[in-house]
Parts: C-alpha cells; structure tokens; sequence
C-alpha cells in the first residue's frame, strides 16, 4: 500500500495573506484590535454575500451564540420556545440553543445533501415554533422553497448557519441571504479562513445593532445607530455614556489581523470556489458507486471538503476503511459535520431521554459510516484521480 499524503486543508492562508498583514503592520499609528479593518471586512463580505450588515466575530460558534442571542433579546412571546434544528451539525448550533433558554427539536438529514429532512421540520412545527435554524452542511444547500413558504406564512424566523458552505446557492441565491440572521465561520479548514472568525450576517437594522451590542459585552456605545445610543444615555443619566451594559454578554470581537486576512482571502473567494466545485464533480464521477454513496444534490452546491459515505454497514469492514485511510496518510474526519450524530454526544445525555435515536436512521448512517477528506482550491484533477483510484482498491 502506498502512500498518499492527503491532509484535511492546505495552503490556506497564502503568502498573499501574510504579505497584506506585514503591509499592515508597516503602518503608523496601529490599532490592532477591532477598529477600521474589521469595518472593512464587514463591508466587503456584505457586497459579496448580498446582503446589507454583517458583524465580524471572533468565531463561528460565537456567531452562532449571539444569534440565538438576537432572538432571546427580540422574543417577547416566551411561550414559543422551540428551535428546529438538525442532527448532524456542529455543537455550537445546539449549544447556543440551550445556553439561549431555548428547546431544540431534533430532526433527521438527508443523505444526498446532509442537511435537515424539510418534510420532518413540516411536521414537527408547533405553535411553540420561534425558528428554524438550518444547518447548510459541507457545502450543500439544504433549502426548498416549500420549507421557505410555510415559515414565512406561519411568521416563523429561518436562521442559517453556512458556516461550511460559503458561496454555495439555493435558486442561483447566495445561501445566508434567505435567513433572518445567517451565520459564517472563517476557520483554517473552511472556504476561507481569518485564521479564526466568524460573521453574523442580516437585511435587518435593528437585528444587526443588537449584533454589534452583544458582540462587546452589551455595551450601548457599540451601537453604530447614534440617535438610539443618545436616547439610551438619556434614560440612563447616573451612568458613565461610556458604560451602559444594556445585556449581560462577554467578548466576541476579533480583531485587525483577523480582518486584513479576510479582506484579502475574499479578492479570490469566488474563484477558488469553482475549483472546489469542479474537483467534487470530477471526484464523484470516478468514485465507485458500489461502494460508495454518490448521489448527491449538487445543485448550488461548494464543498470545501469530499464527502464519503459507505455503502456498507459492516463495523469491521467499516475499521479495515479507516485503516487503510490511514496507512496512505490520507486524513479523514468520521461523522462529517460535527462528528456525526449530535444525540450521541455527551453534553445533551439528560435532555435526549425521551428521544428515540432509532427514528433518526439517516444521521445514523452518517455517525458510523460517513467521512471527509479534503478539498482545496490547489489541489490538481491527478490527485484526485489517484485519491479515487485507491479508495475503490479498498476490499471490503
């Protein structure tokens, strides 16, 4: 068996990146944490995603956090407490519900875009239902325009979370422009990186100064509408206009580096976007179809890493899989987004007991049988190639 040395992400953060920092930091005068950069950022990632405010954070999982902060903050109906979310997913998502006050309602995927079963999310809205909180995972779009109709019909928010699939599209649309709130991740291993980093991303006005509030430990002067600040020090006259904390929060904000990096991943975004799309088509078309699964919805889709899906349900065939991944240095995550399914985890123990993860049959398939491994922008259609050749040599 040879070896093919495959890591998870390469060369994402270029010589190009590091350049506009030292540009930077040639500057007079710096202020390294958040300041005129980090607006910049903003701006620029607004005109691209399509949208008309973005907050930058220091994370994806913090992004995720305020959100269901937002809608704490907004909820004046505390009888309707249920967040609809998916199995699969990352543990801020569900964590972020749960520190929020909130009851997350689990709900199956889908095999062929990972993302929550929409029928399901159909059925299990009530009159508790304050939002749906879809997770559009590795890349796929995990949107229809009946889930769309319903929510908006029955004044139900849709909040995104595109933190993996930047780019990707829902009727030639930008994903994260169909949510009242939608949330990005610029960690190392995502379509573009600030190293760390995340976005909160909305049309909304009043939802993008809470935003900004609740980024910066609730502080009133972090409000970029000044009228409204003025009106709040009015109300408050004994304390310093400096230090009003309007909402007990901490400290998400991220900082100049962080912004410069973006500003400068974002000039070629859109560009290595369609290598990575490319590179799955050209991946899928010369994955073996008996082993694995290639069915997926590519409409729209930008994954910024190669799903696998076993078509077997043999453990031990399953072990032999990693084994061999792992003799040719080929590096590999089981479970896709988040390490499979979120019901099994640790930290939701005492809430799961009444649910039967039996009824979850595709996000099981996916916690002991599914995987990733890496796709970037520099990867050549030859590696790919020898990455599919030797995966369909695997016996099992």
């Amino acid at each position: 068996m040879f070896k093919i040395n495959h890591p998870l992400m390469h060369n994402n953060i270029t010589k190009k990146d590091i350049d506009s920092v030292i540009k930077f930091l040639k500057k007079k005068n710096l202020i390294l944490t958040q300041s005129k950069q980090v607006k910049k950022f903003e701006e620029k990632w607004s005109k691209w995603l399509g949208v008309k405010y973005s907050t930058y954070v220091n994370s994806g999982s913090s992004a995720n956090f305020i959100t269901l902060g937002i809608l704490k903050v907004l909820n004046k109906n505390k009888y309707k407490n249920e967040i609809i979310v998916p199995s699969l997913t990352w543990i801020s998502d569900i964590s972020s519900v749960l520190l929020n006050g909130f009851k997350p309602v689990f709900v199956d995927i889908n095999l062929n875009n990972l993302s929550m079963n929409i029928d399901e999310v159909i059925k299990k809205i009530s009159k508790k239902t304050l939002a749906v909180f879809i997770t559009h995972a590795q890349g796929f779009n995990g949107l229809n325009t009946k889930l769309i109709e319903i929510l908006k019909k029955k004044n139900i928010l849709l909040i995104e979370d595109v933190c993996e699939s930047h780019g990707a599209k829902f009727n030639n649309k930008k994903l994260g422009t169909y949510g009242k709130i939608s949330n990005f991740s610029f960690y190392y291993a995502h379509h573009m990186s600030t190293i760390e980093g995340g976005m909160i991303c909305t049309n909304d006005k009043k939802i993008y100064e809470i935003s900004r509030i609740l980024r910066s430990h609730g502080m009133a002067r972090e409000m970029n509408d000044k009228k409204s600040e003025n009106k709040i020090i009015k109300k408050n006259p004994n304390l310093s206009p400096n230090f009003i904390f309007l909402y007990p929060t901490l400290n998400f904000r991220n900082n100049e580096l962080g912004a410069t990096i973006g500003i400068n991943q974002l000039k070629s975004l859109t560009e290595n976007n369609k290598k990575r799309i490319a590179n799955f088509e050209f991946f899928l078309k010369n994955l073996d179809s008996k082993k694995y699964w290639v069915d997926f919805n590519l409409n729209g889709s930008c994954n910024y890493a190669f799903p696998i899906i076993l078509k077997t349900n043999n453990k031990e065939k399953r072990n032999y899989f990693e084994k061999c991944l792992k003799k040719a240095k080929i590096e590999f995550r089981r479970g896709n987004a988040g390490g499979g399914n979120q019901l099994r985890q640790p930290y939701l123990k005492e809430f799961i007991k009444n649910i039967n993860i039996s009824n979850f049959k595709n996000v099981e398939k996916i916690h002991s049988f599914g995987y990733y491994i890496g796709n970037y922008p520099a990867l050549k259609k030859s590696k790919i190639f020898l990455i599919c050749k030797f995966l369909n040599n695997i016996k099992f």
